[in-house]
Parts: C-alpha cells; structure tokens; sequence
C-alpha cells in the first residue's frame, strides 16, 4: 500500500508542477515528508530533482552561460554546504517545546519550524506578482549565489531565489533555462554530499521505494508536459499554494 500510494502522490505532485508554476521539489518535499522523516524527505527530494535536472542537462547544457556559472554556481555550491550543515545540525537539536492537544502530545522542533517557515516564505515568494517582479543587478551576482545556495541546501528551496538575481543577467531564454539547470545542478551535488555524509540518505531498504516514487515523479512530469506547455493556471496555483501553507503550519506545530 506505501508503494501505491508514494507513486500516486509523486505523479500527481510532478505533474502539478506545469499547471501550478511551483518547482518540483517544492511540490515533491511536502509529498515525501508524509511517509519519511524530514531530513530523509529532503534528501529524496533531493535527488529527484538532481536526476531531474541532470536529464535536462544532457538537453539544455549547450546553452549554458560559463562566466554566470562560474560567478553565481560556485558560490552557490559552496554556500549550499554551509546550508546542509545547518540542516544536519538542527536536525539532532532536542524539541523548542511541547504541548498537548485532543490527548495527544506533539514536539515543535526546530528544524521542523524553519522548514515550515520557508515553505511558506516561497510559496508566497512565487504565488504574488509583486514578488516575481523583484530583480537584482549583476552586481549582486555573488550575493545571490550565496543565498540561493543556502537555502539550497538547508531546505532546497532555491529556484525563486536563484531567478531573481540572473533575471538581469543579460542571458537569452535559453541561457537563462540551461544555466539555471547547470546551477541547480551544482547546488544538489554539494547538498547530496552533506547529506549522505550524515547518513541523511536512504537506507538499502528503502532504494525500491524511491526508485518507485522517481520514476512515478518522472512520468507525472512528463504527461503534465504533454497537457500543457508552461502554462500557469491561476486557481490551481491558488489551490497548491494554500495546501503547501496548510502542510507547513501542521508540519511547524509538529502534527506531521
């Protein structure tokens, strides 16, 4: 029944995708943390959307500007370690408190709370048009790979951040679709390597799970891709954007 189900909500996850105008990995986290610890859910995330985008590579890379590369993804990658360790770091922090509700008692953890904060903080960053209209200069290059990278790695939020500052980059449509990719890519290396380093990745019994789930994610992307091209249907981004700030207050009080 947890194979059925996995698959189920990592197909229709995926493929909400192209009608919401949300990232994969944050319509695919939530999905995960349902079945898997937080830090494991974040880490099979994780690796979702690295093949994910590492297929895309093998069709965009060509594309790619080297120069925005080499300024915004190495700091990027390496900001995303600093992120990771934070994550690794809460992770083992003991409970901010404790309360009971309907006779049962559930832990706010640290961790959990932050988590819930940026599902929230993005979610709103991508569903409001005031938000998407915020740009940076290239003089902020740096900067922005710093941040994006961040919170790459603590949480993998890192697409609204990441379009924000290369917006201004001066890059084609397609540059900017193939660097943002390669960046992306960068950014899951660095956090994948933290993570099993931590022992945040999956264990052997858990590899058939996730396979299922992956290739559940893959093909849900791949007939939303056949439905509709890029396009963002306003009530259904509504809708995922309110369910991804619902997740996020339980998972933040500790319920999931």
């Amino acid at each position: 029944m947890d194979y059925f189900i996995i698959c189920i909500v990592a197909f229709l996850a995926s493929g909400l995708t192209f009608f919401s105008g949300f990232g994969l990995g944050t319509i695919l986290l939530p999905a995960f943390v349902l079945f898997f610890p937080l830090e494991t859910a974040i880490s099979i995330t994780a690796i979702v959307h690295f093949l994910n985008n590492l297929f895309k590579l093998t069709l965009t890379a060509k594309n790619a500007n080297s120069g925005v590369v080499v300024k915004f993804g190495l700091p990027s990658m390496i900001a995303a370690i600093g992120g990771a360790l934070l994550l690794t770091y809460m992770v083992h922090a003991s409970p901010l408190f404790t309360y009971e509700l309907s006779g049962k008692t559930y832990e706010v953890m640290t961790i959990k709370l932050i988590i819930a904060f940026l599902m929230i903080a993005f979610a709103l960053l991508d569903l409001i048009p005031a938000f998407s209209q915020i740009t940076f200069g290239e003089k902020f290059m740096v900067t922005g790979g710093l941040f994006s990278g961040f919170f790459g790695g603590l949480s993998g939020h890192q697409g609204a951040l990441r379009s924000m500052f290369l917006i201004r980059s001066g890059l084609s449509k397609e540059g900017f679709i193939a660097t943002g990719i390669v960046i992306a890519c960068m950014v899951d290396v660095s956090r994948l390597a933290i993570y099993g380093t931590n022992h945040f990745g999956i264990t052997q019994n858990e590899i058939p799970i996730v396979a299922a789930g992956t290739v559940s994610a893959f093909a849900g992307a791949l007939l939303g891709n056949k439905l509709v091209k890029k396009v963002t249907l306003k009530s259904i981004q509504f809708f995922v954007a309110a369910m991804l700030i619902m997740f996020a207050v339980l998972l933040g009080l500790g319920i999931i």
